[in-house]
């Protein structure tokens, strides 16, 4: 911290005191952030990754907005789902969140 002081405040290190020293918290903070933050981060986004491309005809999905159903058709990036009385949905891959055999075992 005394390091980022002297930049700002345009002064020398204090006698003694090894530069190499100062860079210790400012590297522990990016570990922590690293390990707390990015690194989970990154997993769940490869996971999810790995569930919309392991999805198929029949899976039960839910979508980022909520809505229930289960997949018809898989082309590309677009899924075509069925939500009930033969009601057919275009969505995105993307907005595939989930499996209904996620949301159920979570209950």
């Amino acid at each position: 911290m005394n390091f980022l002081t002297n930049i700002i405040l345009m002064t020398q290190p204090q006698e003694g005191q090894k530069p190499w020293t100062t860079f210790i918290p400012l590297i522990l903070v990016m570990v922590v952030f690293y390990f707390f933050l990015i690194r989970p981060q990154m997993k769940k986004q490869k996971d999810l990754k790995n569930f919309r491309d392991s999805l198929k005809k029949g899976d039960k999905i839910v979508t980022a907005g909520g809505i229930y159903g289960k997949i018809n058709n898989i082309s590309n990036n677009v899924i075509t789902i069925d939500v009930g009385n033969n009601m057919l949905l275009k969505v995105d891959k993307s907005a595939i969140v989930r499996s209904e055999v996620d949301i159920e075992n979570q209950q």
